[in-house]
């Protein structure tokens, strides 16, 4: 009987594939005594060298696809697979105490990672400590029986099921197998659902229980426009999204015949739409759908897939590919956004109650100018090879753009000293995602080059409302007149200075706020790639003047959501 799911539509699309459960096993088990030494040495040996199969499948699958620094991490966890005095430990421990080897392999491994977690004036045996812990977690889930699941190695078209997908998850994500996936938790502003869309794959998010609902292997459909999952559907319910999905790809075919043409409005007024990019892979979705900019590309996926903090020269080659791949097109590239819900396991962070408000973004780069210098000289160096926009995150005051910028210009002064070329028309803005920010844009607008708005976390600040929180995501509103007013004031501020607006955060694709946005006269949007060419045949239909005096009308008419929302759809109605 075919079981119907509901959830937080996150990415368009339509996909029908097996399910694939992206779920941490169960890995407990009971302290034993045991009477047939050999079998126990002898389980514990096919444990390991299971384990050791999986681990060199997964290190050439991130060998081809990350390349060998990235690889270099499996490479040690083999060398502990194969460490003889620590196995020796393991077999001599279930042989001297008669112990199950699940207890005499968490024993022994625990010993060692105290050992080298307590070295703390030596990174590298600490990092020995991390390798152990991930590979006796394999190793005992191969004793019990369990799978300890890899999305690097899926080799089928698939729909991943999870609670919820990490940066990381999300990044090994292959898709030409991983057809879309589903969470219990999340909204449309999660990282998973951001990267849904950077992948053009359907994500439904949000469900509260498919991790419960769903077993690994049922047939899937995932109906990314409107939110719903079935859970293996009967052949009726098959060929019904079947057709729906043909006749989405039949409107994406429309849209894509506007792949090469300029955004202009109805009355021929042009707006830039960029896309916002993860990694220099995602410069092909970038051409594919017709973007004139990149308008935000988030360097943190350089540091959140290596092992340890990317080098300058590893940075300025992955800098430089992207600026040459849009051929003068203008790229702006944030800098490090690390903190939050994206962590770095060789970054200790500490510990913090509420890590979306803390020790994050800019004030990391302030605190560890080294990293910052690093991730400056590598930016100044690739700015000859195209159209570079360097934004800082994460600003509240004035005082830590002036710092920021500080030592940007000191860093220019370095590499000039150095004899190493650097452009000379780098614009430098800031996202405005503090509402401390937004409300002082005035101040600002007289010493930055451009704004882009980042209203995933100003709605969320604005709002006092965490966006992965369930509990409170009916106050998650874009289009609340309060953060409109934030958004005009911005706007504002920027025209009245010289300067350009823009929008990085998921509203700028959104298809409800795009007519409130050109009347608010935004200059640029940016957006997930897969978005620019439906927004794009949306603002065909758009009269500026019309738009305008629609968003007057929200801004100062407009006292709830609800009534903004609705006077948006009388008006797109009659377009």
């Amino acid at each position: 009987m075919t079981k119907h799911l509901k959830g937080i539509a996150a990415s368009d699309g339509i996909a029908v594939a097996k399910a694939y459960r992206l779920i941490e096993p169960d890995l407990s088990f009971e302290t034993k005594k045991v009477t047939d030494i050999d079998a126990e040495v002898a389980r514990l040996q096919a444990a390991l060298e299971k384990s050791q199969s999986e681990i060199e499948a997964i290190r050439d699958v991130a060998l081809e696809n990350l390349g060998p620094k990235e690889a270099q991490v499996f490479e040690a966890h083999l060398m502990v697979l194969g460490d003889p005095e620590l196995v020796g430990q393991v077999k001599a421990t279930i042989e001297s105490n008669a112990s199950n080897a699940e207890s005499a392999l968490k024993e022994v491994t625990d010993m060692f990672i105290g050992l080298f977690e307590s070295m703390t004036d030596n990174p590298y045996m600490q990092e020995r400590a991390a390798d152990i812990r991930d590979v006796t977690k394999r190793v005992l889930a191969n004793l019990l029986g369990v799978q300890i699941p890899s999305p690097a190695t899926i080799r089928e078209e698939v729909i991943v099921v999870a609670k919820d997908l990490t940066p990381s998850d999300t990044a090994q994500l292959n898709r030409q197998y991983v057809k879309g996936f589903i969470t219990d938790i999340g909204g449309r502003t999660s990282h998973s659902a951001i990267m849904a869309r950077s992948l053009e794959i359907p994500a439904i998010v949000g469900t509260g229980t498919v991790t419960a609902d769903v077993q690994q292997g049922d047939l899937l459909i995932i109906d990314g426009l409107d939110g719903n999952v079935f859970v293996n559907p009967d052949e009726e319910t098959v060929a019904e999204f079947e057709t729906k999905a043909k006749n989405f790809a039949d409107q994406k075919a429309e849209w894509e015949k506007l792949k090469n043409e300029k955004t202009i409005t109805k009355d021929g007024k042009h707006f830039e739409l960029a896309a916002n990019i993860g990694t220099p892979k995602d410069l092909k979705g970038v051409h594919a759908n017709g973007a004139e900019a990149v308008g935000l590309y988030r360097t943190e996926f350089l540091y959140m897939d290596s092992a340890e903090f990317p080098t300058e020269d590893e940075q300025f080659d992955a800098y430089k590919a992207v600026l040459e791949g849009m051929d003068g097109r203008p790229v702006v590239v944030r800098t490090m956004d690390i903190g939050g819900d994206k962590e770095l396991p060789y970054l200790e962070l500490p510990k913090e109650m509420n890590p979306f408000l803390g020790y994050r973004a800019i004030r990391i780069s302030l605190d560890r100018e080294d990293m910052f210098k690093t991730q400056l000289r590598a930016l100044l160096r690739a700015s000859v090879y195209g159209t570079l926009r360097i934004m800082f995150p994460m600003i509240a005051t004035l005082q830590e753009f002036r710092a920021a910028k500080a030592v940007l210009e000191n860093v220019k002064s370095e590499l000039l000293s150095e004899g190493v070329a650097v452009a000379d028309n780098i614009e430098v803005g800031i996202m405005i995602e503090i509402p401390a920010a937004a409300v002082l844009a005035h101040q600002f607008a007289k010493e930055v080059d451009f704004f882009s708005i980042g209203t995933n976390d100003l709605i969320q600040y604005t709002m006092a409302a965490d966006r992965m929180n369930e509990q409170v995501s009916y106050l998650y509103q874009p289009y609340n007149p309060s953060i409109l007013t934030l958004i005009k004031h911005v706007i504002d501020s920027a025209h009245a200075n010289g300067k350009w607006a823009g929008m990085c955060g998921e509203m700028g694709g959104d298809q409800m706020a795009v007519p409130l946005l050109v009347g608010l006269g935004l200059d640029e949007f940016s957006m997930s790639a897969s978005s620019i060419l439906k927004t794009r045949s949306l603002m065909k239909k758009l009269d500026t003047a019309d738009m305008k005096v629609l968003a007057d009308k929200a801004v100062n008419e407009c006292t709830t959501v609800d009534e903004v929302i609705a006077l948006v759809e009388e008006a797109v109605s009659q377009l």
